[in-house]
This record gives C-alpha cells, structure tokens and sequence, in this order.
C-alpha cells in the first residue's frame, strides 16, 4: 500500500511567524550549526520553519534556472521568486549569521574543555527531537505507521551509527578539498539529523572552518561559501521532490538518521570515537541531558499548542 504522498504532491499550510520570532530561529540554527552531531535541519523541524525553508530554496533555484535557460526569462523568475517565503528567510538568514559568528567565538573552547558535558546536553535535545520527524511521518501516513516504515527507519538508523563511528581524518585545508567538502556539509541545513559540523570533523577540516569563521578569514570562508551554493542547488530539488510525493518515507528515514547520529553525542568517545563507560562525570551529565532534553520538550510543546490554536 502506496503512502498517499506518493503520487501527489503534500499540500502544505504554514502558520504565520513573526520576524522577530524568525531572526532568533535563524540564531538558534546558526548557533546549533556549530555543534559536532546537531543539526540545525532538526533544528528548524523543531522550531516549525522547516517546510518555508525548503519550499522558499526549491523556488529560488528554479528562478535561477529560469533565468539561464527561459523561456520568458524575466516572467518565469518573477513567479519563482514570489514564491519565496521571504519574512521567513531573510530573517532567518539574518539570525544565522549572528548566531554563527557568535558562537565560533566560544563553541570551540567549550567542546575541547568540557566535551562530555557538552555531548551530553545536546544528546538531550536530540533524543527528544525526534518527536518532530516521527509525528510528521505519522501525519501524512493518517497517523499510523506500516511495517515497512519501522523497517526503513531502523536500517537508516544502522547505517547512519555505521557512519557516524568511523573515526575522524585530517587533512590539509586547500581549497579543492574545501569547496567539495562544504557542498556535502551543507546538507545539514536541508536534512534534520544530519550535522554539517559533525561531517566536517569527519573530514578533518572542523577546526580550520571554526578558525577561519572565529578570525574573518575571508579567502576561506568565500571558497567554503562557493561549495555551499553548490550543495544546495545539487540537492534542494531532489529533497523538494521528496517531501511533496513521498513525504512518509522520507519523514521516517530522517527519523532513522538522528536516532543513528545520537552515536555521536553519547559523553564518553575517544578521540578515535570509541565509546567508553560513564565516569564520575555521569551524574552532572545526565542533569545536563535532561536539561537539553526539557528545553526541546518545551518548546515541542509551544509549537504544537500554536499549531492547535491556528488550526482552530
């Protein structure tokens, strides 16, 4: 039995945000983006924001499209852009950028000083925004999950803690292996889960990115930029299609993904990412984890009481 998403495109209906309220989303994803193993994708699951994201990149990249290749180039890149979600996203863009350039300023200092209690607050948080991806999958399978749904999670799960486990490389920072590498990051920003931070310390080049953030480095961060761009225009169509026919499925593989990269957030690694033992540290950390955790929770509950009250 085909989801009903499968064969016709989601009809999405978002509630109204104020600017305000998206400059500090925009922040919160910016500062989360930081951060080895969190996403700032689940991130704007979490804040509501997600759908706007995608919908307002997918119709950009068809501007440009139209653009290039016509016909009526001037017309056809009008209809995309109008489409844009724009108290949305340059808002959001807005609150990244101070959130991001904010948070190199401390985030490296806090993760090498206090590395599990650090994992261990943001393991809180992901854990329990797994309730974003999950309630969307049941949503748009009319609120019960098939067989086949649990399976497909818990194989992307396996994978994703397959992945996550491999221990992380070093290499040096020149530019050909920066642009391709940013292109692959910036998945994060579309997929929840997925952390653009944690796939940049896999491939040994987190360090450098926060240094040339932290110091204004600027012939970096434009290759890093460059890369970016091309990642988003290599796979916002191929995600847009996703979620419109066969939203389920991919709700549910997401899903799956962040339960894996919870492997990354677990306090106690080595530097190799082997797991270890809870130590003396264990009762600080979970105080910490149940922190993330109600933080996240509260602000679960705030969106689906928003939610109740524009659907009413």
């Amino acid at each position: 039995m085909k989801d009903k998403n499968d064969h016709t495109p989601a009809q999405q209906q978002y509630r109204r945000t104020s600017i305000g309220g998206n400059v500090i989303r925009g922040g919160l994803i910016g500062i989360v983006e930081t951060v080895p193993g969190v996403s700032g994708g689940t991130v704007a699951l979490v804040v509501g924001i997600y759908g706007q994201l995608i919908d307002s990149a997918s119709a950009i990249v068809s501007a440009v499209r139209s653009l290039i290749t016509g016909p009526d180039r001037a017309q056809s890149f009008r209809t995309q852009m109008s489409l844009v979600h724009w108290s949305v996203v340059i808002p959001v863009i807005l609150g990244m950028l101070l959130g991001l350039f904010t948070a190199v300023q401390f985030i490296g200092g806090w993760v090498e000083s206090h590395p599990e209690l650090t994992r261990a607050a943001f393991f809180g948080m992901v854990l329990v925004s797994l309730a974003v991806p999950f309630r969307m999958a049941r949503g748009s399978a009319g609120g019960r999950l098939a067989a086949r749904h649990w399976l497909t999670g818990l194989v992307a799960a396996a994978v994703t803690f397959v992945l996550v486990s491999l221990p992380p490389g070093q290499v040096e920072p020149r530019w050909w292996i920066v642009l391709p590498a940013a292109a692959v990051a910036v998945s994060a920003l579309l997929l929840p889960g997925l952390s653009g931070s944690f796939l940049l310390l896999t491939f040994g080049l987190y360090q450098s990115t926060i240094a040339a953030a932290r110091d204004l480095d600027l012939s970096y961060l434009a290759v890093f930029f460059a890369g970016m761009m091309i990642g988003l225009v290599s796979i916002v169509k191929g995600l847009k299609w996703l979620l419109d026919y066969h939203h389920t499925v991919t709700m549910v593989v997401l899903a799956g993904v962040m339960l894996g990269a919870l492997r990354t957030l677990w306090p106690w690694q080595t530097e190799d990412r082997g797991l270890l033992a809870p130590d003396e540290l264990l009762a600080p950390a979970a105080g910490l984890a149940a922190a993330g955790a109600g933080v996240v929770a509260l602000l679960l509950l705030v969106d689906w009481r928003l939610g109740r009250r524009t659907t009413a």
